[in-house]
Parts: structure tokens; C-alpha cells; sequence
């Protein structure tokens, strides 16, 4: 088996289905599985892909069990010599998985790679990031960047060239090829403290940790339509998520003064969220 296909999927069935039909008609001699997890989703995205894509292994979870979790499970069943993450609101373009592939099998060291993302006008998705430290992640708790807008260019790699294949320290989750490695003795699953972001920056650092190399490549393009399903959650529940992410990572990878950092600065972070929940930007209640 070349390719293990892990979608993870929360109501967002018409970009799920456009997103396997694309799959599906991908070109190149490719033997590949996909597996959707589906994560209680109650738009019919699971009765969807039981009628309409046999060949699909399906996977229908009874709670929403977050990313990493969700994606653990196809991984357990995975078989595939590599493994990518793709998120359903994420659309392949000709040749993308071949290309990825070959890729992949000419630089060795390139435990985990992700290609080049557009948005729906063609328009380049910077996704490549610097690990975290407590500075760029205390700006984002106190939303310095709305005053200080180039306060982050450091972290967000605002001069990285996209036409350039470099490695990096780690890349966006939404399209994430794994090489499982022989024997697969490189870490391939995702520490499921995470329900949802920095799961992918800690598997990223991990495999780092155990001498892989992680590398963003322009060989390949998908159209990224991000977000879709988190369009249908409020700001406050995901600065929520982020928060109880952002902390688990410091704790596992930053333990002590710069955990404590953050941890005591996001009272005030969630307060400034609600802030702009309740009121617009010019001072006025939302109504």
C-alpha cells in the first residue's frame, strides 16, 4: 500500500463529498485507502459517505473526539507506507498525491512534508511556522497584533518564499504526508492531550526530536478552503480550545517560568475575547 488517506470530518458534508470525489479521480498509478473519521457530525456527512463511497472506511465516532484523537484511529489501521492528514474542507489538484509521493521518495530525510495551499482565488495560504515561543504566543493571548501588525512576522515566517522548497520547522496540519519510516520507528501518532490545534507543531517537533526533517514543497498544490467547520463555533469556545491547547504544549515542551507565563496572562486573553464578542471594534454593543 502507498497512501493512507485520514480525514477527519465535523459537519461539512458537501466539501467532504467534493473533497472524495476529487480523491478518487486522481490521477497516477497510486495504491491508496482513505479512511473518514467522523466525529458525531449531524449534517448526514457519515450516511453520506456509507452510501455514495463504498470503498471509503468509515469510521462513525459517538461523541466528537477531537483531532488528534479521531486521526489516531485511522492511523491504528493504516497500512500505507505513507500517511496524510487532509482535512475535508481540503481539495486536491491533478496530480497532487503523485507528485507529493514522488517527492517524498526522493528526500529521504523528509519524515513529514506539506505542499503548496491556495485559497479559492488561487491566492497562496501562508501555513509555514517557527515553533512557538512565549513571546509571539503571548502577543496572539493579548491580540497585540491588532496594534503592532508585524509583531508576529517572525513566527508566522512572513518572508518565507513559496516557490522554494525548504525545511522548516513545522507546517499546517490541512494537508500533513507522513513517510511512516521502516519499520515505522519514527513517532506517526498524535498525542490526543491535544482536542484540537498544536497537535501537528508537537508532532512536528517530535519527529525532529528523533532525527527526521520537516519540509514544505511546492511540487504539489491543493485549494484550502479553511475552516469550514469551525465557521460554526463561536470565538470564545475557540479561543477556549486554543487556549487549553497552547497550555499543554508549554507544559509538555516548556515546563515551568514560560508555561506559567501564559498560563497566568490568559484570564485577561478570554476576557478580551468576550470584549469582541459583545462589542464591536468602534465600541458599540452588537446587537
Amino acid at each position: 500500500m502507498d497512501l493512507s488517506i485520514i480525514i477527519v470530518s465535523w459537519n461539512v458534508r458537501d466539501k467532504l463529498k467534493e473533497n472524495l470525489k476529487v480523491l478518487y479521480l486522481s490521477e497516477g498509478d497510486i495504491d491508496f485507502e482513505v479512511f473518514v473519521i467522523d466525529n458525531d457530525s449531524r449534517d448526514g456527512s457519515a450516511d453520506m459517505v456509507a452510501k455514495e463511497f463504498l470503498q471509503v472506511k468509515l469510521i462513525r465516532n459517538k461523541e466528537n473526539a477531537g483531532f488528534a484523537r479521531a486521526c489516531n484511529q485511522g492511523i491504528k489501521e493504516a497500512r500505507g507506507d505513507y500517511i496524510l492528514l487532509i482535512n475535508p474542507d481540503t481539495r486536491v489538484l491533478p496530480n497532487t498525491l503523485i507528485n507529493m509521493l514522488e517527492w517524498m521518495s526522493t528526500h529521504e530525510r523528509a519524515s513529514v512534508a506539506g505542499c503548496h495551499l491556495v485559497d479559492e482565488q488561487g491566492m497562496t495560504i501562508k501555513h509555514v511556522r517557527r515553533f512557538p515561543r512565549v513571546f509571539d504566543q503571548l502577543a496572539i493571548i493579548l491580540k497585540l497584533p491588532h496594534i503592532f501588525p508585524g509583531i508576529l512576522n517572525k513566527y508566522l515566517r512572513a518572508d518565507f518564499d513559496y516557490a522554494q522548497e525548504a525545511a522548516v520547522d513545522s507546517i499546517r496540519g490541512g494537508f500533513f504526508m507522513v513517510y511512516t519510516g521502516k519499520d515505522r520507528q519514527l513517532p506517526f501518532w498524535l498525542d490526543e492531550r491535544y482536542f484540537l490545534w498544536f497537535e501537528e507543531v508537537d508532532f512536528c517537533r517530535r519527529v525532529k526530536a528523533a532525527g527526521g526533517e520537516v519540509w514544505y514543497t511546492p511540487a504539489a498544490k491543493c485549494v484550502d478552503y479553511v475552516g469550514q467547520s469551525f465557521k460554526q463555533v463561536g470565538s470564545l469556545k475557540k479561543q477556549r480550545y486554543f487556549r487549553d491547547s497552547m497550555l499543554k504544549y508549554f507544559g509538555k515542551w516548556h515546563p515551568g517560568r514560560r508555561h506559567l507565563i501564559l498560563r497566568l496572562a490568559w484570564p485577561l486573553g478570554l476576557a478580551l475575547t468576550w470584549a469582541g464578542e459583545k462589542f464591536n471594534f468602534k465600541g458599540k454593543a452588537k446587537t
